[in-house]
C-alpha cells in the first residue's frame, strides 16, 4: 500500500484523531503548571493583576514568547480567554500528531504504518514519560504543547535536506521552550552524522561538551535551595524508582531492535533516526549520571538532563505503532479496535483517576462541579483586582482540589505554596529565600486562628483568605459547603 499525500482525507483525519485524543486525554485547562504559564498571559492582558508574588510565575514568562503569543491571539481575535486557550489547545494537538504522520511518512513505505504511529501517539497522549514528571501531551496548554511539534517538524526538515525550513522551526521552538532547541538540536546533531557515515570523535566529544559547559553558571546551594531540590525527588536519577529506570533502557533495547528490523528491509531512514536516538539517549543519561549523583553538582539539578526522554518517547511510539501496523494490524480493522479501543479505555479511566472530583472535559462553557474551582472562580469574580490571598500551602495536593491552580483560575495575587512555588522556585534559585519564608510563615495552617491570619497580614500584607473550616472572628462572603472565602481583619 503507498502512502498517500496530505490532502483532505488526511486532514479530516488528523482533526478526528485530535478530538478522540483530547476526549481519551480529557481537558483541565488551570491544573498543575498551568498556575506558572497562564497568569503571564492574564498578566499580559490586565497589568493590574498579580501586584505580589509574581517572580513565581514572570520567571518563567521572560524566557518565552508564549504568553506574548496567547495574549496577542486574545486581542486580535475578541475571544474570551479560555475559548481562546481551548482553541490553542486544540491546535498543539493536532500539530503533533500532524507532526508525527510527516517522521512516520519518512520511516515507513504504506499508509497503514504511518497511521499506526500516529494513533498510539494519540492514544498515549498522558503516558507519564519515566520519572520525569512529564507527559508526552499535558491537559491543558503550556510552551511544551507548541514547541514539541515545532521540533518535530524541524527534525523532519533536516532529514529532507530543507535546512532553511528546518532552521526556522528551530528558532520558533527556541522563541516559545529554549530548552527544547538543546534537545533537539543534539539529536538532529546525532542524525547528520550518522547520515553520513563518518567516524567523528570530535564532534561526539564537542556534544558531551556543550552538555556540560553550563557547570560553572550556576550558584551555589543554599540552604533554602537544597530544601526546594528536595521536593523535586524527580530531578535525582538514584531517586528514581526501578521502573521509572524501565523508561531510560526500555527505549535503547526497542531502538536496537528497530533499528535490526529496519535494516533488514531496507528502511534507511527509520535505522538512522533509531541509531541516533540511541546516541542521543546515552548522552543525556550521562549527563544526568554526572551532574545528579554528586552533591557537589546539585546547583545543577534544574537543568534536568533526562527530560530529553520526551522526544525519545514521542519517536518510540510512532516507531512502535508503525512496525505494530505493519506487521500485525495491518489493513484488518478488528486487529485496530482490539488494540486501541482498550488501549484508550485504560488511558481514559487512569485520567478520570488523576483528577475524580473534576469532569473529564473542563470546558469554558461547562459548569464546573469542582468546589475549589467554584470558589477560584467566585474570588476571580466578586474580589478586588489587588486581593492578596493566603491558602493552604499543600492545597494543591489535597484530596478534592486535584491540582487546579489558584492563580490561573482565581487570577489574584497569593502567599507562596509549597507544591507548585516551589518548582518555580527550582529553576530560579533567587526565588528560593522568599519562597522559604513565606512558607515558614504558613507552618501549622489547619490550627490557625484569628490572631495567626492577622500576623500574616501585617508580615506580608494579605488580606483574604481560603478556609476549610470556621475560623472566629473572619468574615465570610462565600461558602459553598466545603470551603470559606474570608477577609482578614
Amino acid at each position: 500500500m503507498r502512502k498517500s499525500p496530505f490532502g483532505f482525507k488526511t486532514l479530516a483525519a488528523l482533526l478526528l484523531l485530535t478530538l478522540g485524543a483530547v476526549a481519551v486525554a480529557g481537558y483541565h485547562p488551570g491544573v498543575e503548571d498551568a498556575e506558572i504559564y497562564l497568569p503571564g498571559v492574564l498578566k499580559l492582558l490586565n497589568p493590574r493583576l498579580f501586584n505580589y508574588n509574581q517572580g513565581f510565575f514572570a520567571s518563567h514568562a521572560r524566557l518565552t514568547l508564549f504568553p506574548n503569543l496567547i495574549a496577542a491571539s486574545v486581542r486580535l481575535s475578541r475571544l474570551p480567554l479560555a475559548y481562546a486557550m481551548l482553541l490553542w489547545h486544540l491546535l498543539a494537538v493536532f500539530l503533533l500528531l500532524f507532526a508525527c504522520w510527516r517522521v512516520a511518512r519518512l520511516c515507513f513505505p504504506c499508509s497503514h504504518a504511518v497511521w499506526g504511529g500516529v494513533v498510539l501517539v494519540a492514544a498515549l497522549l498522558t503516558i507519564p514519560v519515566a520519572g520525569t514528571s512529564l507527559y508526552i501531551m499535558d491537559q491543558y496548554l503550556n510552551t511544551r504543547s507548541l514547541s514539541t511539534p515545532m521540533i518535530l517538524l524541524a527534525i523532519v526538515n533536516l532529514v529532507e535536506h530543507k535546512w532553511l525550513r528546518g532552521l526556522l522551526w528551530i528558532v520558533l521552538t527556541g522563541l516559545i521552550h529554549p530548552l527544547m532547541v538543546v534537545f533537539g538540536a543534539a539529536y538532529m546533531f546525532f542524525v547528520i552524522w550518522i547520515e553520513r557515515r563518518e567516524h567523528a570523535p570530535r564532534e561526539l566529544a564537542s556534544a558531551a561538551a556543550l552538555a556540560l559547559l553550563p557547570l560553572g553558571l550556576f550558584p551555589p546551594v543554599t540552604e533554602a535551595y537544597r530544601q526546594i531540590l528536595n521536593t523535586r525527588s524527580y530531578f535525582f536519577l538514584l531517586r528514581w524508582a526501578w521502573y521509572e529506570w524501565m523508561g531510560i533502557l526500555g527505549p535503547l533495547v526497542l531502538f536496537w531492535w528497530y533499528r535490526g528490523i529496519a535494516l533488514r528491509h531496507g528502511q534507511r531512514v527509520l535505522a538512522r533516526m533509531c541509531s541516533a536516538l540511541i546516541l542521543f539517549e546515552l548522552l543525556f543519561f550521562a549527563t544526568a549520571l554526572i551532574i545528579t549523583i554528586p552533591p557537589q553538582l546539585a546547583n545543577m539539578a534544574e537543568l534536568q538532563p533526562m527530560r530529553a526522554l520526551h522526544l525519545v518517547f514521542i519517536l518510540l511510539f510512532v516507531f512502535s505503532g508503525g512496525l505494530l501496523a505493519e506487521w500485525l494490524l495491518r489493513n484488518k480493522l478488528w486487529r485496530w479496535l482490539a488494540l486501541f479501543l482498550p488501549l484508550c479505555l485504560g488511558m481514559w479511566y487512569a485520567q478520570r483517576q488523576l483528577f475524580p472530583n473534576t469532569p473529564h472535559l473542563e470546558f469554558p462553557w461547562t459548569r464546573n462541579t469542582n468546589p475549589w474551582v467554584q470558589t477560584f472562580e467566585w474570588i476571580r469574580d466578586h474580589t478586588p483586582v489587588d486581593a492578596y490571598f493566603a491558602l493552604d500551602p499543600q492545597h494543591m495536593g489535597l484530596p478534592g482540589e486535584d491540582q487546579h491552580g489558584f492563580r490561573a483560575i482565581a487570577q489574584r495575587s497569593m502567599l507562596a505554596d509549597a507544591l507548585k512555588d516551589s518548582g518555580a522556585a527550582s529553576m530560579f534559585p533567587q526565588l528560593a529565600p522568599e519562597w522559604r519564608r513565606q512558607v515558614e510563615a504558613e507552618k501549622g495552617w489547619n490550627s490557625f486562628q484569628l490572631n495567626d491570619f492577622q500576623k500574616l497580614r501585617q508580615q506580608f500584607g494579605v488580606n483574604w483568605v481560603v478556609l476549610e473550616r470556621p475560623v472566629a472572628g473572619m468574615e465570610c462572603p462565600y461558602a459553598n459547603g466545603s470551603l470559606q472565602v474570608c477577609r482578614i481583619p
